[in-house]
């Protein structure tokens, strides 16, 4: 008990539950949840365990068959576990009856997100967005056993006569769902001002799946120090670099990360700071190559892009992380067709990247391998876009070098 008390003090423990619904392999069932613990890891939570259960689809009351909640109910109560994650955004009925089985703290995977997110907001921009979505997320899920939000606004007649608690927080939150997104339509025009005084620069924007290394590319193009770790969602504020590149100057954005089953109030809340995605001309989606299931994170992305952007931008496919790319050889007595697993990355490059052309590149951001062609590229790349969108060209280098005092320096 005293290990226990000793571990409590660092972080929570957590047990993971996850549906093997149909269509789902089991290496993609232990994909999803190899990215749930990473996510609790992230939130500060130590996993001590993984449950699941095949079938079609979740129970609509418990998420998993009665049989498997108590085997995970029982483990929870003989573990002294603290929280119960669950890979899918459970319904408010469904927390309520894991709640009461459990007499443990449940979340989801949208819960569990949204909380990263707070603990990584460092603007007042940020902070506001989370906080927004927070409130969305929180609004339907409601119960009579949950007791109240502090009060903004009190005293005779604020209250209608028979008003219950619950209804009376749900106004609350209603109230403050209202004033979150006026503070944020505010700070969406000067924001908008901002980029205006940019209109005569091409614009890059980094994206891609979290944690892929955008970042430490971001830093090794501008040569500043912008954060980045072995974390999800290490960069939650766009980031923007005034970048000089073999006498082309361009502005580089650095994204949030995009995810799997990203939660709809981050996306629409999010929008604002997706913006530098939106109106950038040119897209660097990077991808790490040495994750078994990039193809699907490259899916997740484009799936993200459609919805915030709304039409198709060029896009360099920038594949980094090749220093850490592995593959298992086939066994020569082995007859049957070449697996994902087994394939070099000589083999991947004759696949469908292949068709990419001159829109592809390999790279290690790390140890700096290929960068020389990357850069090769996206100055191609820029000028010809500069050419076509900003044909006024004389004087473009000298007067953005020495007349942009922001040269360098982050912009939000």
């Amino acid at each position: 008990m005293l290990e226990r008390q000793e571990r409590g003090k660092q972080n929570e423990t957590a047990v993971l539950v996850g549906a093997h619904t149909r269509h789902m392999s089991d290496d993609l069932l232990k994909e999803y949840l190899d990215e749930l613990e990473f996510l609790a890891k992230t939130a500060g939570a130590h996993t001590l365990k993984r449950f699941s259960q095949k079938l079609s689809n979740p129970h609509p009351r418990t998420y998993l068959g009665m049989g498997k909640i108590n085997d995970i109910a029982n483990y929870v109560k003989e573990n002294e576990v603290d929280l119960i994650i669950f890979d899918d955004e459970l319904t408010p009925s469904q927390i309520k009856n894991l709640e009461k089985v459990f007499e443990q703290k449940v979340m989801d995977r949208t819960n569990l997100i949204l909380d990263i997110f707070a603990s990584r907001a460092r603007t007042a921009h940020s902070r506001t967005q989370v906080e927004l979505a927070q409130y969305q997320y929180l609004l339907p899920r409601l119960t009579r056993m949950w007791t109240h939000l502090e009060r903004q606004k009190g005293g005779i007649g604020m209250r209608g006569p028979g008003e219950t608690q619950i209804e009376t927080d749900r106004r609350i939150i209603t109230q403050k769902i209202a004033l979150l997104k006026d503070k944020l339509s505010k700070i969406d025009r000067q924001m908008a001002t901002q980029r205006k005084s940019r209109d005569q620069l091409v614009r890059v924007a980094l994206v891609g799946y979290t944690n892929v290394g955008k970042s430490t590319l971001m830093n090794l193009l501008s040569k500043s120090e912008v954060f980045a770790e072995n974390k999800l969602f290490a960069t939650l504020d766009t980031t923007v670099r005034k970048v000089f590149l073999e006498g082309i100057t361009f502005l580089l954005s650095d994204t949030v990360g995009f995810i799997r089953k990203l939660p709809t109030q981050l996306v629409e809340s999010f929008k604002s700071t997706l913006d530098e995605v939106r109106e950038a001309d040119l897209l660097v989606h990077v991808v790490d190559i040495s994750h078994p299931f990039f193809e699907d994170q490259i899916k997740t992305v484009q799936e993200t892009l459609s919805e915030i952007s709304g039409e198709e931008k060029e896009t360099l496919l920038v594949f980094n992380k090749i220093d850490a790319f592995t593959h298992e050889e086939k066994d020569e007595d082995d007859l049957g067709p070449m697996q994902k697993a087994n394939m070099s990355l000589s083999d991947w490059k004759q696949t469908w990247m292949n068709r990419m052309g001159n829109d592809v590149v390999f790279i290690s951001a790390t140890d700096g391998k290929n960068i020389e062609e990357l850069k090769t590229k996206l100055r191609q790349m820029i000028t010809r876009i500069r050419d076509e969108r900003y044909p006024f060209t004389e004087g473009y280098t000298d007067y953005w070098n020495l007349n942009d005092e922001t040269n360098g320096k982050e912009t939000e």
